[in-house]
């Protein structure tokens, strides 16, 4: 963790030639500018400038001047880039010329979650599972759908063609100051998984983003793709983002029972937010996605599982979002269920336990289900009180 003194004097000390500030759009896509190290003063006294109006989401272009602050706390040295004349990212609060925070930054809006979280007495921390495909490109270095090897579930080498790249990716992250916790090929061809350490709900969304770029980079050194799209392929597995959640509050586990009554109170309204995109909704309710309103203990056909951990890891996983959600909004809007679900003491309705992808019509035709299209969740998402009352920003 840098302050402001600290930074300017690592940027000073070890050759630090570019400093990237990076930000999101309301999409999570990441975003950046470069400046030299001489701007780097005028960056954290005043702020650097940039047009709103070419960002997804950020507004037209009438009053389009936005600024980026950087947050000294989350300096960082990319490690792919070069070692001579370094480049170092850090993300950024976005002001308005008035000096307000800009409503529409997605960080920020996280921020105000984790306060409200605060001001109840509530601390959550998330860790991610993310999936992702390994695709071949073709001679222009553009991707194209060939799977880059065709392993299965936690196979190696040399069936898993991928454990170079994820061994890469994991040292390169590690290098970064983020932890994963294990990685492994997954079902379909060329899909792979790297899972996260826990921790508080601001550091796991900037990791998560941080993730996504470092995959990237990483692929495109070894001539592939990485690719998030929750189907890519069709007849093969999605790609999932199962986001597992834990919290510490003086309720213990009947606050928690309650969290997770919130979030399934009002996953439906949110899922436009967890899965954002028409592709989201081919992954939904099938191998191993969820479709069914319901929970479980170790259960992986259930859209909320309690996976079989002890002390410090104990948690609950959510299994529906993928990897195209914006994690600060996704973090931010399961900060705001569950917090619902503690202030109401919402009763946390009783286990499924049975397998819903092969269970009889009898027991799956009464269940309430997720949005079957990205139509739909966005109509919920307009309807919702939740959104209205806490993020009326994104709607």
């Amino acid at each position: 963790m840098y302050r402001y003194d600290e930074v300017m004097t690592y940027c000073q000390e070890e050759d630090v030639k570019f400093i990237r500030l990076a930000f999101c759009d309301l999409a999570g896509n990441q975003k950046n500018i470069a400046i030299m190290p001489t701007e780097l003063g005028r960056a954290f006294e005043y702020g650097i400038s940039f047009d709103a109006s070419a960002i997804q989401g950020f507004g037209d272009e009438t009053k389009s001047d936005l600024f980026l602050f950087p947050d000294p706390s989350t300096l960082s040295v990319l490690p792919w880039r070069p070692t001579q004349g370094r480049v170092v990212r850090m993300f950024c609060e976005i002001q308005n010329p008035d000096g307000t925070p800009f409503q529409r930054d997605s960080r920020f809006l996280l921020k105000k979650a984790i306060a409200r979280a605060k001001k109840m007495d509530v601390a959550c921390y998330f860790g991610a599972e993310f999936e992702f495909y390994l695709f071949q490109t073709d001679e222009n270095g553009f991707p194209t759908k060939a799977p880059f090897d065709h392993a299965g579930y936690m196979d190696i080498a040399p069936e898993d063609r991928g454990e170079n790249v994820r061994r890469d990716i994991c040292l390169t992250l590690s290098d970064m100051g983020i932890r994963p916790e294990g990685s492994h090929h997954e079902e379909g061809p060329g899909q792979n998984e790297i899972d996260f350490r826990y921790s508080d709900a601001l550091s796991a969304a900037d990791n998560a983003v941080t993730f996504k770029s470092v995959a990237q980079n990483i692929a495109m050194q070894n001539g592939l793709y990485a690719c998030f799209s929750p189907k890519p392929l069709s007849g093969q597995c999605g790609n999932g983002l199962h986001i597992n959640i834990s919290i510490k509050s003086p309720g213990g586990q009947k606050d928690t029972d309650a969290f997770i009554a919130g979030i399934l109170s009002h996953i439906r309204e949110i899922t436009a937010f967890l899965n954002p995109t028409e592709e989201s909704y081919l992954r939904l309710g099938e191998q191993k996605a969820p479709r069914y309103l319901t929970w479980s203990s170790e259960n992986r056909s259930q859209l909320i599982r309690i996976p079989a951990a002890r002390g410090e890891y104990k948690r609950f996983e959510l299994r529906s979002p993928d990897p195209t959600a914006n994690p600060y909004l996704a973090y931010a809007l399961l900060i705001y269920a569950g917090l619902d679900g503690i202030r109401k003491q919402m009763p946390l309705c009783a286990p499924l336990d049975v397998n819903l992808f092969t269970a009889d019509r009898s027991v799956t035709d009464p269940l309430e289900t997720l949005p079957a299209t990205l139509e739909e969740a966005l109509l919920l998402a307009h309807q919702s009180e939740l959104i209205r009352e806490f993020i009326p920003e994104i709607l």
